[in-house]
């Protein structure tokens, strides 16, 4: 699943393509919206929140969510699109480019002056303009018998998290996955080590925790049985899934070292 710092490239390849230009043309092809036309509307701004992407043209937001497979291109007129035509969900054009969804987790239109029922419940984003570290440990700490390896992905605590950040963090912070948030040796040290690898990673095409592209970009995600790179124990991998997310978050593989994180 595209995290944080995915969808904030997205929205800045947008913003670059789209905005202060007005749209020759918008096709929806979702039921809901498949007589909407845009075409007039000036994009005034692209901007991410969280994992969330929002398109404001006129007074109006398109507001989409990539989930797993889902992304936006970017294209020159005439220029051959990479993925199928049968997987694109929104199309927007202009004079110089053409902007395609493809494979949108959901994509609805919203009026701006909406915008903060549709993304309001989202915790502080480490790739925003507000953000508030403070905050992001208020809301982790607000259940402190909540496992830390499911709170770091609930995006209504801290947004932009996905399982590859999740796991990364809690390896670097030599936290056991199931660890209480109220037992978390140093909350504050995890949320501000958040922050720096989604900005470490905002302008990167491939994404690092390791600080080296020359080997495996991660210490413990995606390398089950694979020597622990710090201690070289194999690496676990394990489900776990929390009900109070629903049934979209489901169970997750977590990827940790049962020697480096040990469970206290």
């Amino acid at each position: 699943m595209p995290e944080g710092d995915t969808v904030y490239r997205a929205a800045r390849r947008l913003d670059a393509a789209l905005s202060g230009r007005p749209l020759l043309s918008s096709d929806f092809r979702v039921p809901q919206y498949a007589t909407l036309d845009l075409s007039g509307a000036v994009v005034k701004s692209v901007v991410s929140r969280g994992k969330h992407l929002l398109i404001r043209a006129g007074d109006l937001s398109i507001h989409t969510h990539l989930m797993m497979e889902g992304h936006w291109d970017v294209y020159a007129p005439g220029e051959r699109w990479r993925a199928p035509s049968v997987k694109a969900r929104c199309v927007l054009k202009n004079a110089d480019f053409q902007a395609v969804g493809f494979e949108l987790g959901f994509l609805r239109v919203i009026r701006t002056a909406d915008e903060p029922e549709a993304v309001g419940h989202l915790g502080p984003d480490p790739l925003g303009h507000s953000w508030d570290p403070a905050e992001a440990e208020r809301r982790l700490g607000s259940d402190p018998q909540r496992p830390i390896g499911l709170a770091l992905l609930d995006q209504k605590l801290m947004s932009g998290l996905g399982n590859i950040y999740r796991c990364e963090l809690l390896f670097l912070t030599r936290t056991h996955p199931l660890t209480p948030v109220g037992e978390v040796e140093d909350l504050p040290h995890m949320v501000e080590l958040a922050h720096k690898l989604l900005h470490a990673n905002k302008d990167r095409a491939r994404r690092v925790t390791t600080g080296s592209a020359s080997r495996d970009p991660y210490w413990v995600y995606g390398r089950a049985g694979e020597p622990c790179q710090r201690c070289g124990t194999p690496v676990s991998k394990q489900k776990l899934g929390d009900p109070a997310l629903g049934p979209a978050a489901g169970e997750r593989d977590i990827y940790f070292c049962p020697r480096c994180q040990t469970e206290e």
